[in-house]
């Protein structure tokens, strides 16, 4: 993923809340946020991910006139895998500098991480690459950083 300017707006803080289910006023009642220890609304700890709604290459965001790999049956029309496919994301780690607040500007840069292998019996090979994701806000400050492991295998696991 290249830079990505990412702008953090209350509404899509309570939007986002609204959408994992998360009723917690800090997220999205500024009154009773004033009064909690973060001192105003913040956003829930998965919020970054988000990011990927300003990502033009995002590759599960439907592309006018394009076929897509969606969450249904047969939405697409791709017949298959789609060219993502092949791995797995194994873990997510988010770790906070500080709160992130409806206001910051964040920039989003993802780097390659840490590589390493495995064995296993049923799937060959395991290889497992990491991706860190840093996220500054307008000042340049590092406010969260993410970690991401993802995995893949030599060769595809028998169902049996």
């Amino acid at each position: 993923m290249a830079k990505i300017t990412f702008p953090v707006e209350a509404t899509h803080i309570m939007m986002f809340a609204r959408a994992i289910g998360d009723e917690n006023p800090v997220y999205h009642d500024a009154e009773k946020a004033k009064k909690t220890e973060a001192g105003g609304i913040i956003a829930p700890p998965t919020f970054p991910q988000a990011v990927a709604q300003f990502d033009p290459e995002y590759h599960l965001r439907p592309k006018a006139g394009q076929k897509w790999f969606g969450s249904g049956k047969t939405p697409s029309g791709i017949e298959g895998k789609p060219s993502s496919s092949g791995g797995l994301h194994a873990e997510q780690h988010f770790e906070y500098h500080r709160p992130l607040r409806a206001g910051d500007v964040l920039t989003v840069e993802t780097k390659p991480g840490k590589t390493w292998e495995r064995e296993s019996k049923r799937a060959g090979k395991l290889m497992f690459s990491e991706r860190i994701t840093e996220y500054r806000d307008q000042k340049g400050e590092l406010v969260v950083t993410a970690r991401g492991v993802g995995v893949r295998t030599e060769r595809p696991v028998d169902a049996g």
